[in-house]
């Protein structure tokens, strides 16, 4: 998925599978859906950015049984509706008595992506009176710089981990109703019968494991580069221990 996150996560593996195990790697960039589906027909042979229980939890329940969960890549994630800490708000409740001073509307992303359908009940749990407008990550994160730099009110769908947290003072509002659920998972999923085909690099990815620091750094440093291969690569050579960790 075109996440941050995901896209960081993505390449480092795939750069790193194609280093340790000879094989090569293509990715695809598909909607979340579309991703789910894929890995189950076998179209896809693995995912590293399934987030449960919430975010992707309506394809978890319809395609469980055609996928194969090889447990959590990253703990500690989260998603909700942020601003940033100078806009002199702390809850979503909060959000109606300054629409005007948001233009009443939420900043979001793909349409796919299931922070849109939590924000979607989100704006009826709380009877918001803002629009959620379609986007991506990376023009939601253009209009968060450009409302920063400007010291605007913005309210946008934000996840952690992102890069954006490193670069901007950023708040996650209060979800007193918890329409966003709490704390998430970051889990690596294979198709069926990949463990039979590739028994070494299942392995790996039941292996594979970052900590809130470690992804924090993978994030930014792909940020600083154009070329995501070559960002995969430093950051693999700058983690040496890590790597071996995994393989091992």
């Amino acid at each position: 998925m075109n996440w941050a996150c995901a896209t960081a996560n993505s390449y480092m593996v795939k750069n790193l599978l194609e280093e340790e195990f000879d094989v090569k790697v293509n990715l695809h960039d598909l909607q979340a859906g579309i991703l789910w589906q894929s890995v189950a027909t076998g179209d896809i042979d693995f995912m590293v950015t399934a987030w449960l229980p919430l975010t992707h939890q309506s394809y978890f329940d319809k395609l469980q049984d055609d996928v194969v969960d090889l447990g959590p890549l990253y703990n500690g994630a989260a998603i909700g509706l942020v601003v940033p800490a100078y806009v002199e708000i702390d809850s979503i409740e909060e959000l109606n008595a300054h629409k005007d001073k948001f233009g009443g509307r939420i900043t979001g992303i793909d349409a796919g992506a299931g922070i849109m359908e939590a924000t979607k009940n989100a704006i009826e749990v709380y009877d918001l009176e803002l629009s959620l407008m379609e986007g991506s990550d990376a023009a939601m994160a253009a209009e968060l710089k450009t409302a920063i730099e400007n010291e605007e009110w913005i309210v946008v769908t934000g996840w952690a981990p992102h890069w954006k947290f490193g670069t901007f003072d950023l708040k996650f509002l209060e979800d007193p109703a918890n329409v966003y659920g709490g704390e998430e998972t970051i889990n690596a999923f294979t198709r069926a019968g990949f463990a039979d085909d590739y028994p070494e690099i299942n392995e790996f990815l039941a292996n594979y494991y970052l900590t809130p620091e470690q992804f924090g750094g993978l994030i930014s440093l792909m940020e600083e580069y154009d070329d995501k291969n070559e960002a995969a690569k430093v950051w693999l050579e700058q983690n040496r221990d890590l790597v071996k960790s995994w393989l091992q």
